[in-house]
């Protein structure tokens, strides 16, 4: 069986980090090692990390710190070149893995030696109709997420890679100093440079926050142009679809209706976050305590 590490870069995720730790320990196979690379923040979150770790002693959850260099990549880099698990899961900071995450990742590898680096879609956890959203979410990501005739993107909130494949691409992948490039693009694209194959699963499923569409348009404008600058750096790449055409048209209701469900959910006092998958979360500790 492949060890999962499971690497969390973040900077000022004072809001989310606890509960994204919650929900990567207390998985039906439990993940290898979690580890939190800290890049500079300037709020809590290296506090409640420490806490989460002194109240949870045996979950595997570790902190790391990458002061070098302000960024996602180099903190992305310093992550991977720190675990020591057979597959680097990388998610980011905000992000509620699904209670069997970790499960489905190895099943991935284990049954598949030439799967290189694998993802899945996202529910938005910050969202109502999550059903729904899943599945749309699965359908876009399975028709647009493509390369070069079909080959899997991966997504950088919901992502795997094995070590090995890694290793081939660490000095490979861009740097992106001017961060104008989807870093998750990159690394797949690099992939499929070296031959290496990048697999799809609807069962590999993360919670991820809609937050991106409650920022001004010239803001998500720029955040859509990293998939056109992504391709530019990587001109022998092609893709036949554009997600940022559907994320274009999902933009005004989505902004729209985001800050006032938020508002429904402060005054209803619902933490999406601790909400998602309290159900699967239930059935574990149930099992867990059973085994006791």
């Amino acid at each position: 069986m492949v060890r999962v590490s499971i690497v969390i870069p973040a900077y000022n995720e004072q809001d989310r980090i606890v509960s994204c730790l919650a929900n990567a320990v207390c998985q039906t196979v439990a993940p290898y090692e979690v580890i939190v690379v800290d890049n500079r923040s300037t709020d809590q979150t290296a506090e409640l990390v420490n806490h989460f770790i002194a109240e949870n002693p045996d979950s595997g959850v570790r902190l790391i710190r990458q002061d070098q260099e302000q960024g996602l990549i180099p903190t992305r880099n310093f992550g991977f070149a720190n675990a020591l698990g057979d597959v680097f899961g990388r998610i980011d900071a905000d992000c509620m893995l699904k209670p069997d995450w970790v499960e489905v990742v190895t099943d991935i590898f284990d049954h598949d030696p030439q799967a290189m680096g694998a993802t899945g879609p996202a529910v938005y956890y910050d969202m109502p109709a999550k059903r729904l959203g899943l599945e749309g979410d699965n359908k876009v990501r399975q028709v647009t997420y493509r390369a070069d005739g079909g080959k899997v993107l991966l997504f950088g909130s919901n992502m795997a890679v094995r070590a090995s494949a890694w290793q081939r691409i660490k000095d490979k992948v861009c740097r992106d100093k001017p961060d104008v490039m989807h870093e998750d693009i990159d690394i797949s694209l690099h992939l499929i440079d070296q031959g290496l194959k990048t697999v799809y699963s609807p069962k590999m499923i993360t919670g991820v926050s809609a937050r991106r569409m409650d920022t001004p348009f010239s803001s998500f404008r720029k955040y859509m142009q990293r998939f056109q600058n992504t391709f530019d750096a990587h001109p022998n790449h092609s893709r036949a679809h554009d997600t940022e055409r559907t994320l274009y048209a999902l933009y005004p209701a989505l902004r729209a209706f985001y800050p006032v469900y938020q508002k429904y959910l402060v005054h209803r006092d619902i933490n999406p976050a601790e909400r998602i998958w309290s159900k699967e979360q239930h059935g574990i500790r149930q099992e867990q305590t059973a085994k006791q």
